[in-house]
Formats: C-alpha cells, structure tokens, sequence
C-alpha cells in the first residue's frame, strides 16, 4: 500500500471500531458507568494502572475494585479514614496488590487535595507535540508521599525508556473527544495531537506489518516512531489509529 491507500485502510478500520460496541470488551466501560467529572477519571485511572493480561480479568477485577470504593471513588478519595483502607488490603491483579491500592487511594487523594487533580497535573510540563515529559513529571509528584518502592513499577516513565501503554491509554481516553461514545473529551486544555499511541504487543505487531513502527522493541523509542509515522496520517488526531491497530490485531488476527 502506497500511504494514500494505508491512511484510508486505517481511517475505515479506525472509524469501524471506535463504536459504543467495542466498550463491551474494553475495560473502557469502566469510567463509562461514572457521570461526575471526578469519579470517571479517578475510576479510568485506575482502571487502566492494571489493565494487562486478560481483558475479561482486567474489566471483573476493576468492577470489583470500583465496589470496594463504594462505587464513588472521588467521594472515597476525599472523606476516608485510614481504617477505611483496610478493606483494600486482599485485592490483587496479577502483580498490583493491596498495598499498592492502599497507596494509589492515598496519592491520588494528595493529588487531588494539594495539587488540583489529574487533569491539572497532567497538563503541566506540556512539550510542543508530546505528553511524554508531562507523564514522567506526574510519576515524580504521584511518589512524593512516603511508599514502597515495588508499588512505583506500576507507574511507567517515558524518560526511563518506557512506552507507557497504560497511561498513554488514559489519556487518550480523557482527551480524545466523545462525540463517537468511546472516549470521554474531558480534558479541554490538551491537544488530542499530543497524545501518543497506547503501544502494546498487539498494535505493535500491526503497526510492523504495516510498515508504520521497523524497531523490534515496544519501548519510549518504538513509541516515537510510531507516533511519527501515525502524525503523519492524522496531524490533529494521530491516536484514533489506535482503535484500526488494536482491531485489526485482536479482533481480525491482522
């Protein structure tokens, strides 16, 4: 394919799955259960910290996770005591345990409390065409209350070589508009243009069949070759590829 026939083949295949339908396998269906502003992206936050391995665990295991926030996480983040942490303590998901939870309730509070929430963290320390140094910016702040240091591997720094899928996935979740019934469009004050493609070992592999991504790796290096080449299909809206990659890799086996 020439890229006048790849963009129209990922334009369609984009178009096909970013649908209300694919929210039924998605863990995306999570924050979509939430009204308040507040409680989506704390519920999508959270969400996404585990989502890997098996999407069906990953969509029981947040559904729990939600229940044991009372299903109003923002009202759980502002009012608990820390007795109230105690009923987190046997959750588990693969490697993020119940001391982890313990101390992403007690951060994301913080964040919340002292530094005008997610969106307001997250749009600090902007590049011009990248989240990537605003992500490794929130990871400092995330980690300024005292933890332990196995819970910081659950969050991803790009300066570190990390492709970051799970918050990269967040993002786009918060700022790619909503008009589809997919995504949420919550965050006015970032450019959908600086988002960077959600890299897993699904979209990968597609995106090397494609031609779009050659490194062998899905590291913070693989991630700026794909968001290159992803740019230059869609300069305004480069991650709605992430919806033809991703379907095209779990759904159609590409």
């Amino acid at each position: 394919m020439n890229k006048a026939e790849l963009k129209a083949f990922l334009d369609q295949k984009a178009a096909q799955y970013e649908h209300p339908k694919f929210l039924e396998s998605d863990p995306l269906q999570i924050p979509h259960r939430f009204s308040k502003k507040e409680d989506i992206e704390i519920s999508a936050f959270l969400t996404a910290t585990i989502a890997w391995g098996n999407r069906k665990s990953i969509i029981n295991n947040a559904t729990r996770l939600m229940e044991l926030l009372d299903n109003a996480p923002y009202d759980f983040l502002q009012n608990h005591q820390e007795s109230d942490l105690d009923s987190l303590s046997n959750f588990v998901h693969r490697t993020f345990n119940g001391d982890d939870l313990k101390y992403f309730i007690k951060s994301l509070s913080n964040i919340y409390k002292n530094h005008g929430g997610l969106e307001t963290v997250f749009t600090k320390n902007q590049a011009q065409n990248s989240l990537q140094l605003s992500i490794s910016n929130y990871k400092t702040i995330f980690f300024e209350l005292a933890h332990m240091p196995r819970t910081q591997k659950h969050v991803s720094d790009p300066l570190k070589g990390s492709a970051a899928k799970r918050i990269n996935m967040f993002l786009r979740w918060m700022v790619r508009p909503g008009e589809r019934g997919v995504d949420f469009g919550l965050w006015k004050n970032i450019s959908s243009s600086k988002l960077s493609c959600p890299l897993d070992v699904h979209s990968g592999n597609v995106a090397r069949k494609l031609k779009l991504l050659r490194r062998k790796q899905n590291d913070a290096k693989a991630l700026l070759e794909l968001d290159t080449s992803l740019r230059k299909l869609d300069t305004n809206d480069p991650v709605k590829y992430d919806f033809a990659l991703f379907g095209l890799g779990v759904f159609e086996k590409f």
